[in-house]
């Protein structure tokens, strides 16, 4: 018999972190969702357990290095190695954020969680991820990061967002980084856009829904081992960088 594919989902306790780690689980998977808040993370825990997922909570502020280390080591106990690893969590920020107004506080704060957090997680994950016999590394960036539809003519890429969309511009750039440095590894490492979704990121004004944004990282997490690495893709195929 196999064994048990492990997870870790951030930004799990709500919205599509939630349900990517409801999808994982699915396959009968045991999932780690990681999230800050106690109370909301524990209620996704055992609402997913009684859906029959296999979910065990990891309490994770990715802007908190000890945080951080502490979820590592909580996994490592739990099963020795980590298969997959989705880099959910993100914030905007806030509204508005045109350049000549936003606050470099914004700014600091944005790039902190979606940027550097990411990072943070990779690298205390990796010694785990180095022990999976396919590690997969999704991290979870929009097309507002795309610089080729920000500046095509007519295009609707959302509201300026001086904080927000250079963010994720600044997360496909770092993953390339990691897929060159990985890239004679087995770890296979992707970004995947999930549309745009209701959920409070947005204050619920998407149109798709949290489930239907999380298919693209489900896909990205149970990739093949030829599968594609420093990619970038939507539903739809892959995204102009």
């Amino acid at each position: 018999m196999s064994e048990q594919t492990i997870a870790l989902v951030t930004g799990a306790n709500k919205g599509i972190g939630y349900e990517i780690a409801a999808g994982l689980g699915a396959l009968g998977w045991s999932v780690g969702v990681g999230a800050r808040e106690d109370e909301r993370r524990e209620s996704a825990v055992e609402k997913l357990r009684a859906a029959g997922v296999d979910a065990f909570g990891v309490p994770l502020d990715v802007t908190d290095d000890a945080s951080v280390a502490a979820a590592a080591a909580l996994i490592e106990e739990r099963g020795g190695r980590l298969d997959v690893l989705v880099n959910n969590a993100a914030i905007t920020g806030g509204m508005p954020q045109t350049p000549t107004t936003v606050d470099p506080a914004t700014m600091r704060a944005t790039v902190e969680t979606n940027v550097i957090g990411v990072i943070r997680v990779i690298n205390a994950m990796l010694p785990l991820l180095r022990r999976s016999a396919s590690p997969r590394i999704v991290n979870m960036s929009s097309t507002v990061g795309s610089l080729t539809r920000q500046t095509a003519p007519g295009v609707e890429t959302g509201p300026i967002a001086a904080a927000y969309a250079p963010s994720k511009t600044f997360l496909n750039a770092v993953t390339v980084q990691y897929a060159k440095e990985l890239q004679d590894t087995n770890i296979l490492i992707n970004l995947g856009c999930p549309g745009f979704c209701a959920t409070d990121l947005n204050g619920f004004r998407g149109v798709r829904t949290p489930e239907q944004g999380a298919a693209i990282a489900i896909k990205l997490a149970t990739l093949p081992d030829d599968g594609p690495t420093g990619g970038f893709f939507d539903d739809a195929g892959p995204i102009s960088w």
